[in-house]
């Protein structure tokens, strides 16, 4: 009896123990990566040893870096791919949205490479812009990468069910964002207070969600997480000495809310990591392979914790199979909303693909580039939504707000002298899709440039042109004489020529692509050449006269047609890309100041390629060449070789070797070759040479295909700085024997 009473305990004992062990609930892991910048991707080195312990993650929650992170794991990539992914990244050059060159017309790129400061002008106040990027670049990049979960509208139908946080910068309040476009949430999310443009959604203005909530564990347990792990890659308040930065500034602000919560946060963490990143700043994104290494260490020290989770979980975690490459895609439907001001078909214009045909990737991201690159808009955010055929391309426009810019640049070579240059552009001046710009440029030579230009896109786009150009420089009296009749020729070795050059263009241009351009159009050139020298006393005791003897002082009328393929990647330091610019003036009619006007014409061609040798070494071959149609003996518009500049007038030509205004004639062939050591970041070193031909009738006469009648070597430093390129030769020609230093500091204008 005794022992059947004992049998009966026991079988009681253990079905209790039983049933205690059924009603257990399931372990449900929650992830949460807290927000940090470039400390962030220390959560894919955490990553790859959760997965190595094998545990199964069923929620992840994040804010900034880790909701990025968090959304591209959630989507199904592999740590591994993640790894590899960040590492192929230049964050630096996404957070700056350095568009490439290819993406601006012919008209922008002229702007983006004239001016050193941009500014928003306003009732004759200056402000300046909200943020430093509109997070453009980046926000492309996580369409392309999320472009296999693009239909996924509710993010808890995710392979891994997700959710980040953002806040509502006018209210105040945290918002968690689970449904919805995945890219533009997780762009919301990271929208880090004046660094990029603030996100809007569903007619919220939302920035980045750290600002109230940096780690969100309570919103992952109430998703159903009992267990939760935590990577924690913030860091606390900071002392005077770390404060160095504006980033590093706001930062600190951002962080007097979140970092008193984080004692009760990381308690609440069942398995806590806290990477040894504190030396790091947000935005060491040069040394992402050290931070992910750390996460990885950091990680490692839990890992028979992270085992014995992973021996109590019932699901094993499932290696999800490589995410596919976007190969290509087929937009047959484009909604656009937010173009108030901007037709249809600019938009459409400026996007270069055609609905319902095939396309790729890249062109996609192009297209929103070139959009991206004219500056009308604020922000920029488009959504790809499969609509059973094809797929839609929903773009939200939020155009800048700010119509008028107040522009500065300042310049000096050995030609202008010194320069400073003040611009003021206003878009839609007279209507949509313009833009209207005027340089006054002060100094040793006073200039202006005034251009409008109504941009079509695609379309025949039309423009004008008005600018006033003088210099003076001292120059062989050899070259008048060749040119022109004056007294004295045969006493006078040198004089001071000034240069007065007054032009007006009106034409219509057709664009494709952003890189090739086709321009006709009529021009009116005012041409004065003068000097003061004949008219200096012999004697030093007599006062000087004010008296001009002038050799030229014409109007010209013509009509013109340009054609023009230009892909280097950069203007003044290229590596890699083609050049084409040819250029027909027909001159009709002169006012004929020298009595010896007749109709001619003048053709000039310049092509070049550009193309790396070895890492940081690249090279940029041109040849180029002009000549004189008609038998006018007008010389005022031949061509003179000689000096270093990109910014001459009418048929100036720069020759290594060979002073300013040293060498003329009709007709002129050359050719050059540069080579370029980026030896560090930005900073150049040159090697240089050029040879020419150039004399009257040249292409008649067969004296083109001679050996080089002229030659000429430079060495020189070039640095991209932040107000332009600044660039230093000495150049020497074997022909003269001597050399001569050349400055430029500055861009062209």
């Amino acid at each position: 009896m005794r022992y059947f009473l004992l049998l009966v305990l026991l079988v009681l004992f253990q079905g209790a123990a039983a049933q205690q062990d059924g009603n257990q609930p399931k372990v449900k892991v929650g992830l949460v990566l807290s927000g940090g910048g470039a400390k962030g991707i220390a959560h894919i080195g955490a990553l790859k040893v959760i997965e190595e312990a094998g545990v199964h993650i069923d929620y992840i929650g994040g804010t900034s870096m880790g909701a990025i992170v968090g959304a591209l794991y959630a989507s199904g990539y592999s740590a591994s791919e993640l790894d590899s992914l960040f590492q192929n990244t230049d964050f630096t050059n996404l957070i700056q949205d350095n568009l490439p060159r290819s993406a601006k017309t012919f008209y922008e790129k002229d702007d983006a490479e004239r001016y050193a400061l941009t500014l928003p002008f306003t009732n004759f106040r200056i402000s300046f812009p909200p943020a430093i990027s509109s997070g453009q670049s980046i926000y492309n990049e996580l369409v392309r990468l999320l472009y296999h979960v693009k239909d996924v509208r509710d993010f808890n139908k995710l392979p891994i069910p997700f959710f980040c946080i953002a806040t509502d910068v006018e209210t105040g309040e945290e918002v968690l964002l689970n449904k919805g476009y995945l890219p533009e949430a997780i762009m919301a999310s990271g929208t880090f207070p004046s660094l990029f443009e603030p996100a809007e959604i569903d007619g919220q203005i939302l920035i980045d969600g750290g600002v109230l909530n940096n780690y969100p564990i309570d919103e992952v347990k109430a998703l159903g997480a009992n267990f939760v792990i935590g990577v924690d890659v913030q860091h606390g308040l900071r002392n005077r000495e770390s404060l160095l930065s504006a980033t590093e500034v706001l930062l600190q602000i951002n962080n007097y809310r979140t970092v008193g919560a984080m004692t009760r946060k990381s308690a609440d963490t069942d398995i806590y990591i806290k990477p040894d990143i504190d030396n790091f700043s947000v935005i060491d994104f040069n040394l992402k392979e050290t931070i992910v290494e750390r996460g990885e260490k950091a990680t490692r020290v839990h890992m028979d914790a992270l085992q014995q989770l992973a021996a109590r979980q019932e699901e094993a975690p499932v290696r999800p199979t490589p995410v596919p490459a976007v190969d290509s895609l087929t937009v047959n439907r484009l909604i656009i909303t937010g173009n108030d001001n901007y037709t249809r078909g600019y938009v459409k214009g400026k996007l270069r693909f055609s609905l319902g045909e095939p396309t790729t990737f890249e062109k996609l991201q192009q297209g929103i580039s070139n959009l991206a690159a004219t500056n009308n808009f604020q922000t920029i955010r488009y959504k790809l939504i499969s609509n059973g055929l094809a797929q839609d391309l929903i773009i939200s426009l939020r155009e800048t707000p700010n119509k008028t810019f107040l522009r500065m640049s300042a310049h000096y070579d050995d030609l202008y002298k010194s320069a400073a240059l003040i611009n003021i552009t206003k878009k839609r001046f007279l209507f949509n899709d313009d833009v209207a710009s005027f340089d006054l440029i002060l100094g040793d030579n006073v200039r202006y440039n005034m251009q409008y230009y109504i941009d079509k896109g695609f379309y025949w786009s039309f423009g004008i042109n008005s600018r006033f150009n003088e210099f003076s420089r001292e120059i062989n009296s050899d070259l008048i004489a060749s040119n022109f009749d004056f007294p004295g020729e045969d006493v006078i070795n040198t004089l001071t020529i000034d240069v007065s050059d007054f032009t007006n263009q009106a034409y219509v241009q057709t664009v494709l692509q952003e890189e090739f351009a086709f321009s006709l159009g009529v021009e009116h050139k005012f041409l004065k050449y003068s000097t003061l020298t004949l008219n200096q006393p012999a004697q030093e005791s007599l006062p000087p006269t004010s008296a001009r003897t002038v050799f030229e002082k014409s109007n010209y009328f013509s009509t013109y047609g340009k054609l023009t393929l230009d892909t280097y990647n950069d203007s003044y330091f290229p590596s890699r890309g083609l050049y084409f610019d040819g250029d027909f003036h027909l001159y009709l009619l002169s006012s004929d100041f020298n009595n010896n006007f007749k109709e001619f014409s003048i053709a000039k061609a310049r092509m070049g390629m550009a193309f790396p040798i070895v890492p940081k070494l690249s090279v940029n071959l041109e040849t180029e060449g002009g000549f004189k149609l008609g038998t006018s003996s007008v010389t005022a518009l031949d061509f003179v070789l000689g000096g270093y500049g990109a910014s001459f007038i009418n048929n100036f030509v720069p020759f290594f070797g060979y002073d300013y205004l040293s060498l003329p004639g009709n007709s002129y062939v050359k050719a050059y070759a540069r080579f370029d050591y980026e030896f560090a970041p930005k900073n150049h070193l040159l090697l240089a040479t050029n040879i020419a031909n150039v004399e009257d009738d040249l292409f008649r006469t067969g004296e083109w295909f001679t050996a080089p009648d002229y030659t000429g070597f430079a060495v020189g430093y070039g640095w991209q700085s932040f107000m332009g390129p600044v660039q230093a030769y000495y150049a020497w020609s074997p022909e003269l024997g001597d050399g001569r230093f050349l400055i430029s500091v500055g861009y062209w204008f």
